[in-house]
C-alpha cells in the first residue's frame, strides 16, 4: 500500500480556467475580473482517472488532466492517493475560484474497484456524499447524490483509460466528500432529500463566480454590446444549458446571450431602459417559476419555488383538487411538473405565460416584444410562451 497527500491544482486553459474571448456569457466572466473555479462533478472526475490509471498501471498522474464538456483541459495536482491490490483512491481539493461556495476547499475523493467484465460502470456514494430519498430530482431514490452530467464525464474519461491502458472499463466509483455531512447542511440537500452529504454537481464542470455587483454590471455590458452590434433579439439564460437551447432554438450569435445567472431583474431593468426589439428569457423550469411567481432574484438563498402558487397554475390548466394537492405537496418543481405532465396539466407553458407577462410588468411599457421559454436539466423544452409585447397586455 502507498500513501501520500499534496494540495493544490493547476489548469492549462486561461488564467480563469473558463470560457475564453468573444461576446455574451465568456465576455461577461472576462469583464467582471472574477476567477473561475472547478465543479464537484470535475473534481470527482479527475480523481476517479488518476484512481483507475494507477488501478490498471500502478502509477498515478499526478497532475491528473481532464475534459470537460466545453474542450477545456484543466490539470489537478492529487491532494490524497492510496492504492492497494484491491482499490485505488485519489482526491482533489476543490478550488471554486472567486464564488463563495461552501464545498471551496473540500477534499474530494474517488476510489475505483474493479468489476467483472460486462458489469459497466457502477456508482456509489461514500462518506459526505448524499442519496436521493425523495422523488423529482433527476435521480431515482436510493441513487447516490451523483448528477447525470459528472456521471457521464467520468464514464467518457473510465473508458479512455481503458483503451489507453489495457483495463475493461467495468469498475464501482465511490465519491466521497471529507466531512461533506457537515458541509451539506449549510445546502438545500436536507430538505430535498438528499440524506448524508453532498450532491456531485456540474454541467459545464466550471463554477462561474457571482459577485452581485460585478455580475449586474457585466450584464448591462453585454446589453451595450448587442445594441452595438445591431442585435435586434437578444437572451437572458440563467446558464449554458439553457443558453444552448435557445442558441438551436433562434440561431442566436454569441454577442445576443446574456448570462443573466439569477439575476432576471437586472436584465429587465436595463433592457427597460436601453430597449431591444425582443427578448427571450430562458432558464429551468423552477428557476423560471420564481420568475413568475414575482420574484426576480431567483437564488436558492433569497427565493423559493412556491408549489402553492404552481398548484394555482394547475387548477387554472383544468387539474382537478387532487391533482393540485399533490402539486403543493410535492418536493420539487421539477415533481410538480412530473405530476401535471403526467395528467395532460401544461403547467410548464402556464409558467412560461405568467412569467413572461410578469417580465412584461418590470418592463412598464418598454417597446420590447418577450418570450419565456422553460428547459430541464438536459435543455428539453418543457414550457413555451408565446411573444407578447406591451401592446398587446
Amino acid at each position: 500500500m502507498s500513501t501520500s497527500t499534496s494540495a493544490g491544482a493547476s489548469e492549462n486553459d486561461g488564467p480563469a480556467g473558463g470560457p475564453g474571448g468573444g461576446g455574451g456569457r465568456s465576455a461577461q466572466l472576462k469583464h467582471t475580473g472574477l476567477r473561475s473555479g472547478w465543479t464537484t462533478g470535475a473534481c470527482a472526475t479527475a480523481a476517479t482517472t488518476a484512481a483507475y490509471t494507477a488501478l490498471l498501471t500502478g502509477d498515478f498522474p499526478d497532475p491528473v488532466t481532464i475534459t470537460l464538456p466545453k474542450g477545456q483541459t484543466p490539470a489537478f495536482a492529487l491532494a490524497a492517493e492510496e492504492l492497494t491490490d484491491a482499490y485505488a483512491m485519489a482526491g482533489i481539493v476543490k478550488d471554486a475560484g472567486d464564488d463563495p461556495d461552501v464545498t471551496h476547499g473540500a477534499l474530494v475523493r474517488a476510489t475505483v474497484r474493479r468489476l467483472p467484465a460486462g458489469a459497466g460502470v457502477v456508482f456509489r456514494a461514500g462518506a459526505g456524499v448524499g442519496t436521493v430519498t425523495r422523488p423529482g430530482l433527476p435521480l431515482e431514490v436510493g441513487e447516490p447524490a451523483i448528477n447525470p452530467v459528472p456521471r457521464q464525464l467520468m464514464r467518457e474519461h473510465v473508458a479512455q483509460v481503458a483503451a489507453a491502458h489495457g483495463g475493461t472499463g467495468d469498475v464501482e466509483i465511490t465519491v466521497s466528500v471529507d466531512h461533506g455531512e457537515e458541509i451539506a447542511r449549510s445546502t438545500w440537500n436536507p430538505r430535498l432529500g438528499i440524506l448524508g452529504g453532498l450532491s456531485i454537481l456540474g454541467t459545464t464542470g466550471i463554477v462561474v463566480p457571482y459577485s452581485c455587483s460585478a455580475w449586474i454590471d457585466s450584464i448591462r455590458r453585454g446589453v451595450d454590446v448587442a445594441r452595438a452590434a445591431g442585435r435586434t433579439h437578444v437572451a437572458g439564460c440563467t446558464g449554458s444549458t439553457s443558453e444552448r437551447t435557445v442558441t438551436s432554438l433562434y440561431g442566436l450569435p454569441e454577442d445576443a446571450l446574456l448570462d443573466m445567472g439569477d439575476f432576471a431583474g437586472a436584465v429587465l431593468k436595463y433592457v427597460r431602459r436601453h430597449p431591444v426589439d425582443r427578448l427571450t428569457i430562458c432558464g429551468g423550469f423552477a428557476k423560471l417559476s420564481k420568475l413568475a411567481a414575482g420574484h426576480l432574484d431567483l437564488h436558492s438563498a433569497r427565493s423559493q419555488v412556491d408549489k402553492g402558487f404552481l398548484a394555482d397554475l394547475a387548477r387554472r390548466g383544468g387539474a382537478d383538487e387532487e391533482l393540485a394537492r399533490r402539486v403543493a405537496a410535492a418536493n420539487t418543481g421539477l415533481a410538480a411538473l412530473q405530476l401535471c405532465a403526467a395528467a395532460g396539466v401544461p403547467l410548464g407553458d402556464l409558467v412560461a405565460g405568467t412569467a413572461r407577462d410578469q417580465a412584461l410588468d418590470v418592463l412598464r411599457g418598454a417597446p420590447v416584444t418577450v418570450d419565456v421559454v422553460c428547459v430541464d436539466r438536459a435543455g428539453t423544452v418543457v414550457g413555451r410562451s408565446e411573444p407578447r409585447g406591451p401592446q398587446q397586455v
